[in-house]
């Protein structure tokens, strides 16, 4: 099948933007660029020291920089207001600059003096101002995972799930703000899993290896137009330090079914011109998820006028145990080598390989419409994955000499990445009676490749003017096999099972360019404009059947942001874009994961891209409380369904997939209260409401409903002193209506405390997740002849020990390292 689809952002939508930015171009404060120094008494300039920003009145960090080689420093435009300066280095003591004004002091640069401490070791420094848990900017929140408590022996899952706004559903699936369908960046990449795949690889990603997350929720051009809900991007830690150092983590965690070990190795060699880097983890966790399902069947008759009569026909009751040991190895290495003054090379390799073994048990049992027990099967599944992927990355840099143009910049990256799946099963039903056993055995192997080069310019054509512009290029292939073998015990002989048997192959090019403009008329009024258009072309084929697509679309994806100071307090911004969700490379493959002998897991090959429309309001008041409205309407939503499988399947089968339903229309509210009750305790408070209503028809049942929700997240951090720290987290989802699942409400506690020791290299915390147990999901599935009741249960409630040592020099460097451009792909894979 070809199609072809170009759409634009509605003309109502631009005009409305327009006439917003042309009534408030008058009446906005914001500042240039705060230039300064850092010496020491004998006036010597003080290379890499941390300079800090804070706003004068609570001493709140507003932004932090470092100083380069020269002592000179750096801070872009700040919103007017009244603030201080601190800066500190190893050997010196903390000196705070007087109380200023923005803009009045952006005219003359300030110099910092520092004072030599007149200490020999790290005993004597004393660490002020860490950042807090949570940050929010204009156009996003910052979870500033780093040293935190909580962190300690927890999954980058665990720490998302306790991350504002975002909630994760029974099938694994990442939601932000109650909308699914989001971007996840891991430094600057996107990874190739989705759904549980995703979920199982953020399992085995240690939250100690991580800076912050960033939750992004209106992306501009620059950003590939993958992702209707917006994008998660975690930012993994990387040591500024020059010279020879590193740092170790190890934690051991335990909960009722199995622990759960982490240890991790990073080494860091930076001197001038050449950093070397590299990193090796291992993790072993063991986990025991139980599901509970009942399940009602029907017969269904259609009456005429939209009218249907439903005639209950019989039930079955499900108990399932699944015991999970997975053992994770990643590695990553790499360089970065400045060739010149302005131009920097840099290549990264990196590995992950995931052996997950399976072993589940299922007691069924089947009754007739008056209740009476039909038959009763207990069936055993066997299952093994091994994942073993690596990748590459080569990007450069170059900084243009300054002109009366401007400053100009040219970033490029070229990755490459293969990545191979094993997965066996091996299905066994014991049937009571007379019914002989069964058993069911697959064996797939998947291969895929992604290629991609991308490129980025960035130039600042005047005081007010700056432009970025770009280009990427994507190939895509992904090969799946799959063999499934019956074997009737009384036969003693396997027979392939041809309706279950086959072979996938997907090929997709995308081409895509952008470019953006960033207008600053005058101060506290930025306005920006950028368009984004990417053609993509796909095939996919089955070798059984010969069944298959040609999908070959161009489309457009613009964007548009205003931001204004309306005062010293208040600040609006509003955001428009428009974006798409491309299915997984898994949600398109056809082959099928069972659980039991009635249920069983597949993608589907007739999905088709969901596109989306993004309106978003912001205001900020005192830089820290904000209120934001938010509308989303999306065409063909991707959602996850568990559905009667088809006819042909058999008596009462069950399917887990994806499909496409007709609309939904998205509205929320969302509130930032951050507090300080007392010096040394603050607390960050973020609630999202929202109503979300979908419409569509699937099984023979119409859907057009929608309900409202909320979300609720609150996090207290605590500073005792001499090394001291506490976090307490609480999240509350309440009950919300999702497509065609009805969950209801869940939520967790979470508390953990940490001492530094050892000079503050090493690090000791204790935490406890799940306290209360209230994290189960527990959801309905409603059809016209079929409704689903489920309970699942993680293995969620953890108490967790962890330490962790730093070593090395600790004279830090301003210098960052890149990530490649293969995101959008690695995103979409497995």
């Amino acid at each position: 099948m070809n199609t072809l689809s170009f759409e634009l952002l509605p003309r109502p939508l631009f005009l409305t933007l327009l006439s917003v930015m042309y009534s408030s171009y008058a009446h906005a404060q914001t500042t240039g660029g705060l230039t300064g120094s850092v010496k020491s008494t004998a006036g010597l300039p003080i290379e890499y020291a941390t300079v800090v920003l804070h706003r004068a009145s609570d001493s709140t960090v507003v932004k932090s920089e470092f100083s380069d080689d020269k002592g000179s420093f750096r801070f872009e435009t700040a919103v007017a207001g009244r603030y201080v300066l601190s800066a500190s280095q190893v050997g010196f003591l903390r000196a705070w600059s007087k109380p200023f004004e923005l803009p009045a002091a952006s005219s003359s640069p300030l110099t910092l003096t520092l004072q030599a401490s007149g200490a020999t070791n790290l005993k004597e420094v004393t660490v002020v101002g860490q950042k807090p848990l949570y940050e929010r900017e204009a156009d996003r929140t910052i979870v500033n995972v780093e040293n935190s408590t909580l962190a300690a022996g927890n999954t980058t899952l665990d720490v998302l799930r306790r991350a504002p706004g975002v909630t994760v559903d029974g099938n694994d699936n990442l939601a932000l703000r109650g909308k699914q369908g989001l971007l996840v960046l891991i430094d600057g990449k996107r990874q190739p899993m989705t759904g549980s795949e995703l979920a199982d690889y953020l399992r085995a990603l240690p939250a100690e290896q991580l800076k912050n997350i960033e939750l992004i929720t209106n992306p501009p051009a620059k950003y590939d137009a993958q992702g209707g809900a917006g994008i998660i991007a975690i930012n993994l830690k990387k040591d500024q330090r020059l010279g020879t150092n590193g740092s170790v983590n190890t934690s051991y965690g335990r909960s009722f079914f199995g622990g759960k070990f982490t240890s991790t190795l990073s080494m860091n060699h930076r001197r001038k011109g050449l950093n070397i880097f590299g990193s090796y983890t291992y993790a072993d966790r063991q986990n025991q998820p139980l599901l509970t399902i009942s399940r009602d069947f029907f017969a269904v008759r259609d009456l005429g006028d939209n009218q249907v009569s439903r005639t209950f026909t019989g039930s079955s009751e499900q108990e399932n145990r699944i015991q999970v040991h997975g053992r994770n190895h990643a590695a990553k290495a790499g360089l970065d080598y400045t060739l010149s003054e302005r131009t920097t090379l840099g290549v990264a390799v990196n590995g992950f390989t995931n052996q997950v073994p399976q072993r589940g048990t299922n007691l069924t049992q089947f009754f007739d419409a008056d209740g009476g027990l039909l038959e009763t099967y207990r069936s055993s599944n066997v299952r093994t994955s091994h994942s073993p992927n690596g990748a590459a990355n080569l990007n450069f840099k170059h900084t243009f000499p300054a002109d009366s143009g401007g400053t100009r910049e040219l970033t490029a990256d070229a990755d490459i990445a293969r990545y191979s799946t094993v997965r066996t099963q091996n299905l066994t039903t014991q049937y009571e009676g007379s019914r002989p056993p069964f058993v069911l055995r697959g064996d797939q192997e998947g291969e895929l490749s992604i290629k991609s080069v991308k490129a980025d310019y960035v130039q600042t054509l005047s005081k007010q003017l700056r432009l970025e512009a770009g280009a990427k290029i994507s190939q895509v292939y992904s090969d799946n096999d799959v063999l499934f073998l019956n074997n009737l015990s009384r036969s003693g002989l396997d027979s392939v099972d041809v309706g279950k048997t086959n072979r996938f192959r997907y090929n997709e090019n995308i081409n895509g360019a952008y470019g953006t403009l960033t207008f600053t008329p005058q101060p506290g009024l930025t306005l920006t404009a950028g368009l984004r258009g990417e053609q993509t072309n796909a095939t996919g084929r089955q070798a059984v059947g010969n069944e298959g697509f040609d999908r070959n679309y161009f489309q457009l994806f613009p964007s548009a942001a205003l931001k204004r100071q309306l005062s010293k307090d208040h600040e609006v911004s509003l955001s428009l874009s428009r974006r798409i969700d491309r299915p997984s490379y898994n949600q398109l493959n056809p082959f099928r994961v069972y659980i039991d002998a009635t249920t069983y897991g597949s993608g589907n090959p007739n999905l088709r891209p969901q596109t989306s429309y993004n309106v978003e309001l912001n205001h900020t008041f005192k830089q820290k409380f904000t209120t934001g409205l938010n509308y989303t309407n999306t065409h063909l939503p991707i959602i996850q369904v568990v559905q009667p499988a088809p006819s042909s399947e058999g008596r009462q089968q069950v399917v887990s997939t994806s499909v496409n339903l007709q609309a939904q229309e998205y509205y929320a509210l969302n509130l930032t209260v951050p507090l300080e009750p007392r010096k040394g305790w603050s607390i960050y408070n973020n609630a999202v409401v929202y109503y979300s209503r979908f419409t569509g028809n699937l099984a023979g049942t119409n859907l057009n409903r929608g309900r409202a929700a909320f979300n609720l997240t609150s996090n207290s951090s605590f500073a005792f002193g001499k090394g001291w720290a506490a976090d307490l987290s609480g999240s509350y989802q309440s009950r919300e209506v999702y497509g065609f699942l009805d969950v209801r409400p869940q939520g967790q506690v979470a508390v953990g405390v940490q001492k530094s020791v050892w000079e503050r290299k090493g690090t000791l915390k204790l935490n406890m997740t799940d306290i209360f147990f209230t994290s189960p999901v527990r959801a309905t599935s409603a059809y016209a002849n079929y409704v689903e009741y489920f309970y699942q249960r993680q293995d969620s409630r953890v108490v967790t020990l962890s330490f962790a040592y730093r070593f090395g020099n600790d004279k830090v460097s301003p210098n960052r390292r890149r990530t490649g451009g293969a995101e959008d792909e690695k995103r979409r894979a497995g």
